[in-house]
């Protein structure tokens, strides 16, 4: 179906620079760092580090999965077309609807530590104040939403700065922590073992906080139809992106391990963390200068998750599986201005809601874990995905099966198993949220499947079929519409 407004959005805006900057923003390694290490180092203490390390293991085989998915089906909805078309729609929409949740809480647990660690600056007792870091931190939505608005251009030229200062920060402790040398620990191998793991459970919960911290890279997917050479670019972005946090991640967590004793992390909660390692590095100026860098990767990974969202929904109204307005495209922009202004209500109503629930801590804590459910659900079925259109190739190389076969197929396994897993360990609210969001998708995907949307009436994803049609044909023109039940069949190119 094409969008209502008959427009698209605007191609070959972005090049592979301003894709890789997209993948690092999106991943966010500040915050994710202040979002997680005291929920990490709390459930599994000195393990923290294994962790990170066993989940990059499998998530670089979803990226692998998502850069050869991106090469048969160029579209802003990205897991969302690519399994319902390699798989079922159903589960498609369901992928579709997990991101659009996850993402949704995202403004929440993004924006709430946003505001508290900006009053940390002035006076770190307001950070505490839950209704003040909530009117500050809606304050940097805001700002943030309107960027998005502008188009993808202005927010990757926003995000070249941000993110170049944020990293800069962030490797300038990293060097500090090495010359200051450990006050709570020693330096010890084990960290990066399984020994520090309260059995299997314990594992599980500590991979599902891991998988929301790299969670993010797969920004370069929605951003594909606005990607010079994205069916190559989008790929090798989020390669480049996962690389860069997964060192910066480990490094930290390292630092913390060795600067931090668990008691003081978990007794201080993720919003002081990054002040406590800052001052322990730099006495004075290193709390405030790490608060400032995640200060900055929060508002760059704000930029990032509004453009999964909005490009989601944006696919997806284009394809009648939600209310139509949703793939309008404003005309100056070429942005999805419907989807973007009605996730920033919805964002801003879940703000005042949020403090139902507790300090910035408490909401921090329960929305990273829902969040956690909902992004392996949805990695873990591109994962398969991947599979399943590359299957009549897997075979032909020993490198095909191992990149394109085994590897994502591990992936899958693991993400979906840590899914399941974990649904035993996390606490009620947590689960609630995190099925619940998901079991809400059942009622628009009921609707929409009902009055006929051509969505659930797919041309199957197929690597062999597609990659044999690409031959003499363009390899930027993105993926616009679905055909509808009388309109003859194109290729994905």
């Amino acid at each position: 179906m094409r969008n209502t407004s008959g427009r698209g959005l605007r191609p070959n805006v972005l090049g592979t620079f301003d894709t890789v900057v997209m993948a690092v923003a999106g991943s966010a390694p500040a915050y994710s760092l202040a979002a997680t290490t005291a929920v990490l180092v709390g459930a599994v203490g000195f393990a923290a580090p294994a962790a990170l390390l066993y989940c990059a293991l499998p998530m670089l085989g979803i990226v692998l999965a998502f850069g050869r998915l991106g090469r048969l089906d160029v579209n802003a909805g990205a897991a969302y077309s690519w399994v319902g078309r390699a798989l079922h729609p159903f589960l498609g929409f369901l992928c579709g609807w997990a991101l659009v949740v996850s993402t949704t809480l995202f403004m929440v647990a993004g924006s709430l530590p946003a505001g508290a660690l900006t009053l940390s600056l002035f006076d770190p007792a307001l950070a505490h104040d839950t209704w003040l870091a909530t009117a500050v931190g809606a304050g940097w939505f805001l700002v943030m939403l309107l960027v998005v608005l502008g188009g993808a251009r202005l927010t990757v030229r926003a995000q070249m700065v941000i993110t170049g200062v944020e990293l800069l920060i962030l490797v300038l402790f990293v060097l500090g922590a090495v010359v200051r040398g450990g006050a709570a620990a020693a330096f010890d191998w084990s960290w990066f073992g399984f020994g520090h793991f309260d059995g299997v459970s314990g594992f599980a919960s500590g991979a599902l906080i891991a998988a929301f911290s790299y969670w993010g890279w797969d920004v370069t997917s929605n951003l594909s139809e606005e990607t010079r050479d994205s069916r190559r670019t989008a790929g090798f972005a989020a390669l480049v992106g996962v690389g860069v946090v997964f060192l910066l991640f480990e490094a930290f967590t390292v630092a913390v391990n060795v600067v931090l004793s668990a008691e003081e992390v978990t007794a201080r909660g993720a919003a002081d963390t990054v002040s406590l390692l800052g001052d322990a590095i730099w006495p004075g100026v290193g709390g405030k200068l790490l608060v400032v860098a995640v200060m900055l990767s929060t508002v760059a990974t704000l930029e990032t998750t509004l453009i999964q969202v909005s490009r989601t929904l944006f696919a997806m109204g284009r394809d009648r599986t939600v209310p139509a307005a949703f793939g309008a495209v404003h005309r100056r922009w070429n942005t999805p201005w419907v989807a973007i202004c009605v996730v920033g209500a919805v964002a801003l109503a879940l703000f005042v809601a949020a403090n139902a629930l507790g300090s910035v801590g408490d909401i921090l804590s329960g929305a990273v874990s829902a969040m956690g459910l909902q992004i392996a659900f949805y990695y873990g079925l591109a994962g398969l995905a991947a599979v399943v259109a590359y299957r009549r190739l897997l075979l032909s190389s020993v490198r095909e099966f191992l990149l394109g076969g085994v590897w994502p197929l591990l992936g899958s396994v693991f993400m979906l198993w840590i899914f399941v897993e974990s649904l035993t360990e996390l606490s009620g609210a947590s689960v609630v949220i995190g099925l619940g969001g998901l079991a809400a998708g059942l009622i628009p995907m009921t609707w929409y499947w009902r009055r006929g949307s051509s969505y659930y009436r797919p041309a199957k994803l197929d690597a062999v079929r597609t990659l044999a049609g690409a031959e003499g044909r363009h390899p930027d023109v993105p993926r616009q519409h679905r055909p509808d039940a009388d309109e003859p069949l194109a290729t994905d190119f």
